[in-house]
């Protein structure tokens, strides 16, 4: 495109050309190559002379030529190149395969919170009664099978839920435990080989490798809380009349845990595939920064209340009361505050753990609601705009999928969905997060004022 303004610019000026002939009659090889050999001499030599001037002169002969718009473009390209420092090396292409295996390793994080989700809905937990760190295989034979129901068998939940059981049903809870515990470990391999890999081809930055190994070593973790919290379901309840299930506080760290791996390969696969934020002006920027002190708060509003959902189902909450909005026959139990020492109403007290996580879903919608009011008239990009419309949205979706899973007794399916749609809003907000952080200093000095509209 240069090329052809160039040679047409050459075409009206014959006395320009002439003289550039002649002054740059032997130019730098170097600047040949960039060159194709159709064209003419004398737009080898102006080109030269832009390329002479540039840098001889500090760029200020650039503003003496017609394409002046196009050029300070191309010098912002340029500036941002040089001051930006990227979590990955050997170019786009290096950038492009490690941000794709981010986000791939990122969209498994999800797929094993919402399949732990109908793990625990279908009660196929505690199915498995011990744990391998290297694995094992699943019973193949009809014997195998029998040695693993048997060691069912003296577990608390059968004695207590599902005495007489079948074969087949415990056949359903075993499989659906065993493809959880084997797609967590398939993780660790497509996440370790694909890092080795790039690790040898030097294309991860010391800081993004320390970053990866820390993201590692809690998958690694993971997996032992997992079965910390599967080991609190096998010990006999307290209580005679109580029934076998995980600890609540087991589980919030399970879940916690498993939300922090996936935030932070999330906010990383952002990080490389995106290292500047959508800033083309000074103004936007401004408005990104008046986002962000709204954005960080609502989002932790948005985390603590998926982590207290973990509660809502490790005290079978979800249950307890089945209508909306009041709580039964009244809007606050009468056995809220009923548990002591008094923290433990927050955590175990199933009216109470229910009633904090409506208190903090409608809190959770009234705040993202206020983000969008409250930015809806602010100079900003028009991705962040999107971002944060559309999480308006599915923050409405989730809090119609909380009531319609309370009111239909928590079905597997809205169950799982609604454990999706926290996950999912949790991700509308890290992404609005990241598109609202302040840009580097080398871009910020090449940022008008205004976006210049055509």
């Amino acid at each position: 495109m240069i090329e052809n303004r160039l040679v047409s610019l050459l075409r009206k000026s014959k006395s320009v050309t002439s003289k550039l002939s002649t002054s740059f009659s032997t130019p730098p090889s170097r600047f040949y190559s960039c060159i194709p050999a159709t064209q003419t001499s004398a737009s080898r030599n102006f080109i030269t002379y832009g390329l002479s001037s540039l840098r001889q002169n500090n760029y200020k002969d650039l503003y003496k030529l017609p394409f002046r718009n196009f050029s300070s473009a191309a010098s912002v390209s340029a500036t941002n190149a040089e001051g930006l420092k990227h979590l990955v090396t050997a170019g786009p292409h290096a950038r492009k395969a490690v941000g794709i295996w981010l986000f791939v390793s990122a969209a498994w994080v999800f797929s094993m919170v919402v399949l732990g989700g109908v793990t625990r809905l279908t009660r196929s937990g505690l199915s498995m009664t011990d744990w391998k760190f290297t694995g094992s295989l699943p019973p193949l034979s009809d014997e195998e099978w029998l040695v693993e129901f048997e060691k069912y068998h003296q577990s608390p939940e059968y004695k207590r839920i599902n005495k007489g059981m079948s074969l087949a049903d415990f056949k359903f809870i075993y499989w659906m435990e065993y493809a959880h515990r084997m797609w967590g470990r398939a993780l660790g391999i497509m996440f370790a080989l694909p890092f080795s890999y790039f690790l040898r081809k030097g294309y991860i930055t010391p800081q993004l490798g320390l970053r990866l190994c820390g993201l590692f070593a809690l998958g690694a973790g993971q997996g032992l809380i997992g079965w910390w919290m599967v080991k609190s379901g096998l010990e006999e309840p307290k209580s005679e009349y109580a029934e076998p299930r995980v600890s609540p506080y087991r589980l919030a760290a399970h879940l916690t845990s498993a939300f922090v791996i996936y935030s932070g390969l999330f906010w990383t696969a952002l990080s490389v595939v995106m290292p500047e934020p959508p800033a083309e002006s000074i103004a936007w920027v401004q408005g990104a920064a008046k986002v962000k002190r709204l954005a960080l708060p609502v989002g932790i509003i948005v985390g603590i209340t998926a982590v207290s959902g973990a509660f809502v189902a490790g005290n079978d909450a979800g249950r307890a009361f089945n209508t909306f909005p009041k709580m039964g026959d009244t809007w606050i139990p009468d056995d809220i505050l009923s548990l002591k020492p008094l923290m433990r109403n927050f955590f175990e007290n199933t009216s109470t753990v229910q009633f904090d996580h409506r208190v903090l879903a409608t809190a959770t919608l009234i705040s993202i609601g206020g983000l969008w009011w409250s930015t809806r008239k602010l100079d900003i990009h028009p991705a962040t705009r999107s971002i944060i419309g559309s999480t308006l949205g599915m923050a409405a979706i989730q809090v119609t999928l909380g009531i319609t899973t309370l009111l239909s007794y928590v079905p597997v399916s809205l169950g799982s969905a609604h454990q999706a749609g926290a996950l999912t809003l949790l991700t509308l907000m890290i992404l609005l997060n990241h598109s609202v952080r302040r840009p580097s200093l080398a871009l910020l000095k090449t940022l008008p004022s205004v976006v210049k509209t055509t």
